[in-house]
């Protein structure tokens, strides 16, 4: 029963969205009218400046590592309910129950769960993100080749419980995919490049 609670404790917490609150409450604006419509700390950097779209990607994080380290509290660390709670939290941050299932995709989340569960691994692919940033200049590469990359340093690294490496593999397949239309941008040449001199 404590490990059920822990998951849907993740998803509400997963649920919270932190980017369209710091701008509604910064500026009064609706972040999803904006830039690529994404509640995400990159759509918010680029759209309400480099402090919101931080504290957006701190507490993004911050909300996936607080996750998981509830669910281990709960289920006194089992694998099985880690693990869930890891994925519950992406779910929630991508289809928030408070903003009709419409949000981000979960990128950030990622990192703050599996920081908890995988930290090694995550730092190595962390190289893969800032390689493929400083090379493209586009988020959304690095997003993408880092999530392929991260499920396969799970394995090779830590050789953790099933239950982790399952869920690695998930998770890095559900970033892949809410990052759908990003491969099509990255196809055509359409894809946003990313710079520092936000607002």
């Amino acid at each position: 029963m404590l490990g059920l609670l822990a998951v849907a404790v993740a998803y509400l917490l997963g649920s919270v969205p932190f980017g369209y609150l710091l701008v509604k409450w910064s500026s009064g604006a609706d972040v999803r009218e904006a830039g690529s419509g994404n509640i995400g700390a990159t759509n918010v950097f680029r759209t309400a400046g480099r402090g919101v779209g931080l504290a957006t990607l701190l507490l993004d994080m911050g909300k996936g590592f607080a996750a998981v380290w509830v669910a281990a509290q709960l289920a006194g660390g089992a694998a099985e309910w880690t693990s869930l709670a890891a994925l519950a939290v992406l779910a929630g941050h991508s289809y928030p129950v408070f903003l009709k299932f419409q949000g981000g995709k979960a990128v950030a989340s990622l990192v703050g769960a599996f920081a908890f569960l995988t930290p090694l691994p995550l730092a190595a692919v962390t190289i893969v993100f800032a390689a493929t940033l400083a090379v493209t200049r586009r988020v959304s590469a690095g997003s993408i080749l880092g999530a392929a990359a991260f499920p396969f340093g799970v394995w090779l690294i830590l050789h953790p419980p099933f239950q982790i490496t399952a869920a690695a593999f998930v998770a890095g397949a559900f970033v892949i995919y809410r990052h759908e239309s990003n491969w099509k941008r990255l196809r055509s040449g359409t894809e946003d490049v990313f710079s520092w001199s936000a607002k």
